[in-house]
């Protein structure tokens, strides 16, 4: 299963090599990390850019009190002004993927149907490769990614991390 904790913590140099040395030293990879500057409700008189908000995906497959562990550890570093668990929360996820495949010019409107089925589209055309631009959520990433590589050679792949936002009234 896939943990996702939202770090909101203070924009400071330093910050993201702490929480991920946390991880490291727990033995847990990062599969995905997301950080940019942030605005947090419950401080609207804060200036600008004063906190970033980290999605962090880790695989977990250890034991439980270990992530605990983590996430206390976590809410206890001076930078961090505060953490949820989404791992089993009701959140909008999102991801975004760059891939770039051998296309050549007879088989683009084969990519372009594929791509409108998966509400992706087109970025980049060259003589014989085409870059598509998918977003959504990890799954429809993942199935875009599948059926693009069934049938076309991939070249380069680079997606973002996951981000999420609590659903509703909820802050994340």
């Amino acid at each position: 299963m896939k943990h996702t904790i939202a770090a909101l913590v203070n924009n400071r140099p330093g910050v993201l090599a702490k929480v991920a040395g946390l991880f490291a030293r727990r033995g847990y990879n990062i599969d995905s990390l997301a950080v940019s500057p942030t605005i947090d409700a419950r401080h609207q008189d804060a200036e600008p850019e004063r906190y970033s908000r980290m999605t962090i995906v880790v695989d977990d497959e250890g034991d439980p009190r270990i992530m605990d562990q983590i996430e206390k550890q976590l809410d206890k570093l001076v930078d961090v002004v505060h953490i949820s668990d989404h791992t089993r929360a009701d959140v909008v996820r999102r991801e975004l993927a760059l891939i770039k495949i051998e296309c050549p010019p007879e088989k683009r409107p084969e990519i372009v149907a594929v791509c409108q089925a998966f509400r992706a589209q087109i970025d980049d055309i060259g003589q014989d490769t085409v870059t598509i631009q998918v977003t959504g959520a990890p799954e429809k990433v993942d199935g875009m990614v599948q059926v693009v590589g069934a049938s076309y050679a991939i070249v380069e792949l680079v997606r973002t991390g996951r981000v999420v936002l609590a659903r509703g009234e909820r802050p994340t």
